[in-house]
């Protein structure tokens, strides 16, 4: 999953970012409607979090863009403005749900698991390989039923590559896919959370091993 937050509180995207990231999801942050739009251009998200009281305009402005480009892409609003008129005007110009600040994250997590399921677009069916079991909608990634505890990114990772399973997936790609909007990861960033996953399989009898295609990138084998 990968999820837009729109939000000029660094503070307030900081701890945004780490409960999504607990959570397993990808994180693009953007300070401004502008980039908002540059970023939903750019890359395919499955939710936005959107504040409303922006630098450069109303976040309403950009509900109604989605809701005319991107019909299908959930919006969650997250703003100070909590009366129940500026609740209806929020809803009406077309997001699906409304949350007001201060928010607990839970109830924040909630809210975003609770839009995703309503989401066509956005369900996912549970990964398989060997062993491993990833369900995209937790981010819980089993081995026989036992729980694999992997850092946010590492987690990112092994789900791209149960996707692609038994199929090469390019470095670039990884790259690109495991990077937030407008911070790139470096190679070696990508090549140190392959050798992290690797040394947390390696004593689980999970049916799969990690390959690298030299000069090409990654392939998960299960095995024959």
């Amino acid at each position: 999953m990968r999820l837009l937050l729109v939000e000029d509180s660094p503070r307030l995207i900081e701890l945004v970012g780490e409960t999504m990231r607990d959570a397993g999801w990808r994180l693009d942050a953007v300070s401004t409607l502008q980039d908002a739009v540059a970023a939903i251009a750019a890359r395919e998200h499955d939710l936005v979090l959107l504040d409303l009281g922006l630098p450069d305009g109303d976040g309403l402005d950009l509900i109604k863009r989605i809701r005319q480009e991107h019909p299908g892409l959930p919006v969650l609003i997250i703003t100070a403005r909590g009366s129940v008129d500026e609740r209806i005007m929020g809803l009406d110009a077309g997001a699906d749900d409304y949350l007001v600040k201060p928010f607990h994250h839970r109830e924040l997590l909630s809210r975003c698991r609770a839009m995703l399921r309503r989401n066509p677009y956005a369900i996912q069916p549970v990964l398989e390989a060997g062993a491993l079991r990833y369900d995209p909608a937790t981010a819980d990634l089993t081995c026989a039923g036992a729980t694999v505890p992997l850092p946010p990114r590492e987690r990112s990772l092994i789900e791209i590559l149960m996707r692609e399973v038994d199929r090469v997936v390019p470095k670039r790609r990884l790259e690109t896919a495991l990077s937030e909007y407008g911070q790139e990861i470096s190679s070696n960033a990508l090549e140190l959370a392959v050798s992290r996953v690797r040394k947390r399989l390696l004593p689980l009898e999970s049916g799969v091993q990690i390959e690298t295609v030299r000069g090409i990138g990654y392939l998960l084998r299960t095995a024959s």
